[in-house]
C-alpha cells in the first residue's frame, strides 16, 4: 500500500511540474468530456421533457387537427373539422368521457387602458382547463351559460396578466379584445414554453361560440379537438376508430388521404426526439472527435516526456525501482490528468448547456450519470492512449537509459 501511495504521489508531483504539458492535456481532454456531458445532458432532459409532456398532454387523451399533412407541410391549415363532428363523436364514442372542440385566433391584440398586447385567443368550451388539467388559479372558469350566450368573458394566462395588469387583480375586469370588451373571469396557471418553444402563457380563452361568432365569422369549422377516453389501454385502437370515423363523416374515397390528423402523447414525445436528436448527433460526433484528438495529444505529450526523463527513469530503475513502478507512475499521472480533465469537462459542459438552454431553449437535465459517463470515458482515454508510452519508459534499460 505504501508503494502505491508513494507512486502517485510521484505521479502528482510530476504532474505538478510539468504545468505546460498538464495544461494541454487537461484542455484536450476537457472539450471533448464537455460535449458528452451535453450529450448526456440532453438526452436526460429529452426524457424528462417527455415525461412532462406525456403528465400534462395526458395519456388518455388525442388531439384531432383541421388539414392533412400535405396542406402542413406547405404552412396552409384548411378548416375541415366541424362542431357537428365534435358532437358526434361524444355520441358514438361510450368511452370518450371528454370532447373539447377548439378555435384558435392568432395575433390578436388586447388591451387594459393604455397597455397593449399581442395574444392568442382561443375558443373553447368550458372543459378547457379540465381537459387539458391546466388550474384556474384566480377567479372561476367561465360557465355553460356563457357557451349558449356567447358571452364576452375570459381566461387568461400568466403572460397576458402580466403584460396588461402588472401587479393589479384582473379578475372582473375588462379587456378589450379587436375593440369587443371583455370580462376577465379567470386566470390560467402558469405553464411556461411548449416543446416547440412557444410560449402558452400568452392566451386568452372565451368561449367558442363568442370566438367563432364575433372574432372569426364562423358557424361551422374548428381548428382542433381533444378527446379523452376512459380506456387508455385501448388509445391506439380509439386514434384507428376516430380516423375512419371522421372518414366516413366527411365522406373520403379510399384512396384518398385524411383531411384531419391525429395525435397521441407518443407522438409528441417522438416530435421531440426528433428535435434534439440533430443536436445530439452533431455534439456526439464533435465529441468523440474531440477526445480521439485529446488521446493523441496526451500521448504524443508522454512520449516526449519520457525522452525528456530518460536520466529519471534510469536513475530510480538502478536503485531498485521495477518495470511495473514506472509503468504505474506513468499512467498514473495520464489517470490524474484525465481525471482533471473530465471534471473540468463536466463544468465546462454544464456552463455551456446552460447557455444552449437559454438561446435555444432545449431540454437539459444535468443527472449523476453525466458526470460519471464523463469521467469513466476520460479513465478510458487515459488508459488507452497513455499505455503505450508508459510501457515505452518501463522497457528502458537502465543503463542506456542513464547514458541517455
Amino acid at each position: 500500500m505504501s508503494r502505491l501511495l508513494n507512486i502517485l504521489s510521484q505521479s502528482l508531483a510530476a504532474v505538478i511540474a510539468l504545468k505546460l504539458r498538464s495544461f494541454f492535456c487537461i484542455l484536450s481532454i476537457a472539450i471533448g468530456i464537455s460535449a458528452i456531458t451535453i450529450i448526456v445532458a440532453t438526452t436526460e432532459g429529452a426524457f424528462q421533457k417527455a415525461y412532462d409532456i406525456v403528465d400534462v398532454f395526458g395519456p388518455d387523451a388525442v388531439l384531432i387537427v383541421s388539414g392533412s399533412e400535405e396542406s402542413r407541410a406547405i404552412a396552409r391549415r384548411v378548416k375541415t373539422l366541424t362542431l357537428a363532428d365534435a358532437d358526434a363523436i361524444r355520441a358514438s364514442f361510450g368511452t370518450a368521457y371528454m370532447v373539447v372542440p377548439m378555435s384558435t385566433v392568432r395575433d390578436v391584440t388586447v388591451s387594459y387602458l393604455g397597455n397593449r398586447y399581442a395574444s392568442q385567443v382561443i375558443g373553447t368550451t368550458s372543459d378547457y382547463s379540465v381537459a387539458w388539467s391546466w388550474p384556474v388559479v384566480e377567479g372561476s372558469d367561465f360557465a355553460e351559460e356563457d357557451l349558449k350566450r356567447a358571452a364576452n368573458v375570459a381566461l387568461i394566462g400568466s403572460e397576458t396578466m402580466h403584460e396588461l395588469f402588472g401587479d393589479e387583480n384582473p379578475v372582473g375586469k375588462f379587456i378589450q379584445v379587436r375593440n369587443i370588451p371583455v370580462q376577465v373571469v379567470g386566470v390560467l396557471l402558469e405553464r411556461g414554453a411548449s416543446m416547440g418553444g412557444g410560449n402558452l402563457d400568452n392566451r386568452v380563452v372565451m368561449p367558442i361560440t363568442t370566438v367563432m361568432k364575433k372574432l372569426q365569422n364562423e358557424s361551422k369549422y374548428i381548428a382542433v379537438m381533444r378527446v379523452r377516453f376512459e380506456d387508455i389501454e385501448n388509445i391506439e385502437l380509439r386514434m384507428e376508430e376516430l380516423k375512419e370515423f371522421l372518414r366516413l363523416r366527411h365522406h373520403l374515397p379510399d384512396r384518398e388521404v385524411d383531411d384531419f390528423q391525429i395525435f397521441s402523447s407518443k407522438d409528441i414525445i417522438k416530435f421531440l426526439v426528433a428535435l434534439t436528436g440533430s443536436l445530439i448527433v452533431f455534439v456526439g460526433i464533435v465529441g468523440i472527435i474531440s477526445l480521439v484528438v485529446a488521446g493523441f495529444v496526451l500521448a504524443n505529450l508522454f512520449h516526449l516526456s519520457v525522452r525528456e526523463r530518460t536520466g529519471e527513469i534510469g536513475i530510480r530503475r538502478s536503485v531498485g525501482a521495477k518495470k511495473r513502478d514506472i509503468l504505474y507512475q506513468f499512467l498514473g499521472e495520464a489517470l490524474l490528468l484525465t481525471t482533471a480533465g473530465g471534471a473540468c469537462g463536466f463544468l465546462l459542459g454544464f456552463a455551456g448547456a446552460q447557455l444552449l438552454r437559454k438561446l435555444a431553449d432545449f431540454p437539459i437535465y444535468f443527472s449523476w450519470k453525466a458526470f460519471v459517463i464523463g469521467l469513466i470515458l476520460s479513465w478510458i482515454v487515459g488508459i488507452v492512449f497513455g499505455l503505450q508510452p508508459a510501457s515505452r519508459a518501463a522497457n528502458l534499460k537502465p543503463i542506456e537509459a542513464i547514458r541517455g
